[in-house]
């Protein structure tokens, strides 16, 4: 039986080649426990990198005008692209 793993990066841009700034890791395969605090390095350093190892992109950004004088004030991370992989238990 198949399960499946998403793996959500959050890159700098929304280039499949930028850099990943943030991730999160869900494993439906019960292996892994994703914890943001044990890792200081993303899994990979881009959306490339990820699909060139077997994910597949389910998701990507939503790309959306910048107001004025909006770059100077805190957001969230606006570049998130949803990938998923299944894998046998």
């Amino acid at each position: 039986m198949q399960r499946q793993k998403l793996l959500i990066l959050y890159c700098e841009n929304s280039s499949l080649t930028s850099g990943v700034l943030a991730w999160s890791l869900y494993d439906g395969t019960g292996v892994y426990e994703f914890d943001a605090s044990d890792e200081a390095d993303p899994p990979y350093p881009s959306v490339l990198a990820a699909m060139r190892d077997r994910w597949r992109v389910i998701q990507l950004p939503s790309l959306h005008a910048v107001n004025p004088g909006a770059a100077q004030q805190p957001s969230y991370l606006r570049f998130e692209v949803v990938l998923e992989r299944l894998e046998s238990r």
